[in-house]
């Protein structure tokens, strides 16, 4: 599908004919010193794109224009560009070229003056611009942006970026800012977006799709853009619940009102990571579209107060270098765990804290531990470990402190780059306390302050008794079975999981009547507890254990059905008729296991499994997501379901840009090649196949 026919650019039109020219690129050389100190020559003040995307070449046409304005004079100066193709220039005071990564401004540019590069362009990138079904979104994570778009690599520098989308009539277009109007022209329309202030350019971003929204208003007055596909419209309030409250929470926490005119979330398919926190448009796998029942498993309320902390903590003020890397990520992961104790409570909250404690305890003592400024540190520590940093701060210099010290540092660098020591400076001027101490500590010991991070957590009553109780684990149990009795009768989520577990390898006889009290319990999570460790069902818990299969929760429902089914086979009709019609998460698990159970059940409605068979295989085509079609493919792998379709189905998966999923895939695929039966199939695939599959096939079969 052609999302492109006339890009505008202030109101000018073109026809995509007049893009059929193309300039006589010429040689010339720059020193690494003038790329190096660019930020010191020029200013890039605004970019504005008129964009459409062609669906079957998987490229994007249209016209750009960068006003810059010149600090030193000079005779060239660079933007960020891989391959791209200049078609026409339409500003003639200077010379407009490319190379492989870099579109090049040349001619005599004076100091303090400010100029327009203006000219239609098209690229095809290679990644962070992705088309899937009907559904096209970036992802400029760190410094990609320019495979799509001209643009600075470099967080330093701000620029005030709006965007005019092209896409068909049926189509919705999200980007960063407020959308001024939506032109409609033959069976496609023009969305124009405008930008207030400057942001650095990875956080530039669009998505196309099949979308409806719910709109919201905080308290403050921001207008809040909810979006979903309407498949999914019953999944809404699950999904976005505490979305307003997370926001008045933030504001009012941090102290600093929102900086930008709107906010938008937006699920996508086959997303690269868990959120994006792009300016105004936080982006999200559709993974974390939920009923209510998947709230209670996997919810979207970490995700969403996370990417909304980065619109302050990344955003507003940005990193200066890899260093700082921190003072977005553990600055996000902090405020999202305050929103969550407001919501969840203060257990929740000390309980996330001390997961994270013991994860990066385990680190530290194997000798992994690394500083908050390596730039080179792990997720577990510039999210985790500075997270727990920013907690300890709280503690020592106090909350008033603690939050004059955040408000200062946001207003006073707003819309620039920072530093650890900016941010140190402004922790100083409001504290007595010896944050020196906690810089050399915290910041800069690669160790995990284990002690300090203990005695911290002894500050809630609820991990004391959690220590406890976790304490009994050595204990033999006739000595412990008095307050692990205690521990299930009003039991908390954690404390009565911890009792449970320590259950296990116990005597039946000996732990039958703690079973039951935890059954009884009708705690939602200490029962899934019970689901997820007792691996072999006694027939005295039989009736409980089926209880089960009515759990608001799909990790638990997946567990018990197949441990159900698998143990007591005279009762499968029975279990297969009550979990038929459930679909479970958005990658179906409790569809997929129900399919894969019905297959080999023998005598089951025999005459619906070949549909089944059909349906199950169906689920790792490329109409779905990357979720969906992992799962099918672990069941078509397990039942040896395969054939030319879902082998086929198989090279495209070892080809996705989502590398948790093309890495398995690939995996699988070299083992199905180790099979004689197989490896002949899988050779003339590559004739059926995308370009990228094929290329791949031919990458690592071996004649």
């Amino acid at each position: 599908m052609l999302y492109f026919l006339k890009p505008k650019l202030n109101g000018e039109r073109r026809s995509l004919s007049l893009l059929l020219f193309f300039l006589i690129f010429f040689g010339f050389g720059f020193t690494a010193k003038l790329i190096a100190q660019q930020s010191d020559v020029v200013d890039f003040l605004k970019i504005e794109a008129s964009i459409g995307t062609d669906a079957v070449e998987r490229k994007i046409e249209g016209r750009f224009a960068a006003t810059f304005r010149i600090l030193k004079e000079t005779d060239s100066i660079f933007m960020d560009a891989v391959k791209i193709q200049i078609n026409e220039v339409i500003s003639k005071n200077f010379k407009i070229t490319s190379d492989e990564k870099k579109l090049w401004f040349v001619g005599n540019f004076e100091k303090g003056m400010t100029y327009k590069a203006d000219f239609w362009y098209e690229m095809k990138p290679k990644q962070t611009l992705y088309f899937f079904g009907d559904e096209i979104w970036t992802q400029g994570q760190g410094k990609y942006t320019s495979h799509w778009l001209p643009s600075i690599d470099d967080v330093n520098d701000k620029i005030e970026f709006d965007l005019t989308i092209l896409a068909p009539d049926d189509k919705a277009v999200i980007a960063n800012g407020k959308l001024l109007d939506v032109e409609k022209e033959l069976n496609e329309n023009y969305w124009h977006f405008d930008m207030k202030e400057p942001m650095s350019s990875y956080l530039v971003a669009f998505v196309i799709g099949d979308f409806d929204k719910k709109d919201l208003t905080s308290n403050s007055g921001t207008p809040i853009e909810l979006y979903y596909k309407p498949s999914d419209s019953l999944k809404v309030e699950s999904t976005y619940r505490y979305s307003k409250q997370i926001f008045d929470f933030l504001e009012t926490e941090i102290g600093v009102a929102y900086p930008w005119q709107n906010y938008k979330q937006v699920p996508v398919r086959d997303f690269l990571y868990a959120g994006m926190e792009n300016t105004t448009a936080t982006f999200f796998s559709e993974a974390f579209m939920v009923d209510s029942t998947g709230f209670n498993d996997r919810n979207y309320v970490n995700v969403n107060a996370h990417e909304l902390a980065h619109q302050w903590f990344g955003n507003l003020v940005t990193e200066k270098a890899s260093e700082d890397h921190w003072l977005q990520e553990g600055f996000a992961t902090y405020y999202a765990l305050l929103a969550e104790r407001d919501f969840f409570g203060d257990d929740y909250y000390y309980w996330q804290l001390y997961q994270t404690a013991e994860q990066l305890k385990a680190m530290s003592e194997e000798g992994k531990g690394e500083s908050l400024l390596n730039p080179k540190a792990s997720s577990l520590t510039f999210y985790q470990k500075g997270a727990w940093a920013l907690h300890i701060l709280r503690e020592r210099i106090g909350e008033e402190a603690f939050k004059t010290a955040i408000k200062n540092y946001l207003e006073k660098y707003k819309f620039k780059n920072v530093s650890t020591e900016d941010f140190l400076k402004e922790v100083k001027a409001v504290s007595e306390a010896d944050v020196s101490a906690f810089e050399k500590d915290w910041l800069q010991q690669s160790a995990f302050q284990s002690e300090e991070a203990y005695q911290s957590l002894l500050k809630s009553p609820f991990i004391i008794k959690y220590f406890e109780v976790s304490a009994l684990r050595a204990t033999p149990f006739a000595d412990k079975k008095i307050q692990l009795k205690k521990a299930l009768t009003f039991p908390n989520d954690f404390i009565g999981q911890e009792a449970v577990y320590q259950l296990v390898d116990e005597p039946l006889s000996e732990t039958l009547p703690l079973y039951k009290i935890a059954f009884e319990s009708n705690n939602l999570y200490v029962r899934q507890a019970v689901a997820l460790s007792l691996q072999t069902i006694p027939k005295e818990l039989q009736s409980e254990y089926k209880s089960l299969l009515n759990a608001d929760s799909y990790v638990t429902l997946e567990t018990v059905l197949y441990q159900i089914w698998t143990q007591f086979p005279e009762n499968r009709t029975e279990y297969l008729n009550k979990t038929k019609g459930i679909e479970g998460f958005q990658n179906k698990n409790i569809r997929q296991l129900w399919l894969a159970l019905a297959l080999i059940t023998e005598g089951y409605e025999n005459s619906r499994k070949e549909d089944y068979l059909n349906e199950l295989k169906n689920y790792t085509s490329t109409d779905y997501s990357f979720e969906i079609r992992e799962k099918a493919f672990e069941y078509v792998n397990e039942l040896q379901l395969w054939d030319l379709e879902t082998l086929k189905n198989l090279a495209e998966a070892c080809v996705h840009p989502t590398w948790r999923f093309a890495k398995p895939s690939k995996e699988m695929l070299n083992n199905l090649l180790q099979d004689k039966k197989y490896h002949e199939q899988i050779k003339v695939l590559g004739r059926q196949v995308s370009e990228k599959a094929a290329n791949y096939l031919n990458s690592i079969i071996k004649e």
